[in-house]
């Protein structure tokens, strides 16, 4: 896929790993809709950069926990760029919280989000590809979805279910759109991390360092252009996951 001239839509794209796969996308020619919760200067300054690589760019507010609002936002998108080419679903949220202490209300504020929104985001993509003559969607999973973590369940139950979701959507929706999914491991680390927490999660992969958030806007890059894979979870770990 030449992404000249196409759209694509990142959710959770104001801020951290969803801006930078965005910036990918804008690098490479798309105009790119920059979907936020409740990042608006973010997603306002986030679009003023990304004009100035020659693109066109728009911030679109949404709770994507409200499946109301993911309609709505998905008629914005299309009525404001005429088309949708790309979705990358990257909006998720991180909670820790050990087995015995979740709550149905940490369970639906997890899940709503990680799974359901991404599967209601790419059931609407879908249906504006499919008009425009396809298109490609990228998930973005975690190590977590292959790595039983007790102290984040609904995390790696979440991940877990998106990584089958790529697969049933990728069998469900060809040959017009393309679903594949990228799953993190050790790349941006939280905001509030320090230097020693920092080594430790270094320590943990095979390759001995942290990742950068390119390596995994380059891997969505390169799914979204090759046109010749499907139904694929490509993991960006450093080798975290030889060493569970």
């Amino acid at each position: 896929m030449d992404l000249s001239d196409r759209v694509a839509l990142v959710t959770g794209s104001a801020r951290r790993l969803g801006r930078e796969i965005a910036r990918a996308l804008a690098d490479a020619g798309a105009d790119i809709a920059i979907h936020h919760y409740s990042s608006g200067d973010a997603a306002e300054q986030t679009a003023t950069e990304f004009r100035e690589l020659g693109v066109r760019a728009e911030p679109f507010q949404a709770d994507l926990r409200r499946p109301a609002e993911i309609e709505l936002l998905f008629e914005e998108v299309v009525g404001a760029f005429g088309r949708l080419d790309v979705l990358v679903n990257s909006a998720a949220t991180f909670q820790r919280r050990p087995v015995l202490e979740v709550t149905p209300e940490d369970w639906d504020h997890v899940l709503d989000l990680n799974l359901r929104a991404a599967f209601l985001c790419s059931r609407s993509a879908a249906l504006a590809m499919r008009k425009g003559g396809g298109g490609a969607i990228v998930n973005i999973a975690d190590v977590a979805a292959f790595q039983p973590w007790p102290s984040y369940a609904t995390h790696s139950i979440s991940k877990a279910g998106l990584v089958m979701m790529t697969r049933v959507l990728a069998r469900a929706l060809a040959p017009e759109v393309r679903v594949n999914a990228v799953a993190p491991g050790p790349v941006l680390p939280p905001d509030d991390s320090d230097t020693q927490e920092r080594e430790r999660l270094a320590q943990l992969t095979a390759l001995k360092r942290l990742g950068a958030p390119d390596d995994v806007s380059k891997t969505v890059l390169f799914l979204v252009e090759s046109d010749y894979i499907t139904g694929e979870t490509i993991v960006v770990d450093g080798g975290k996951s030889l060493r569970s």
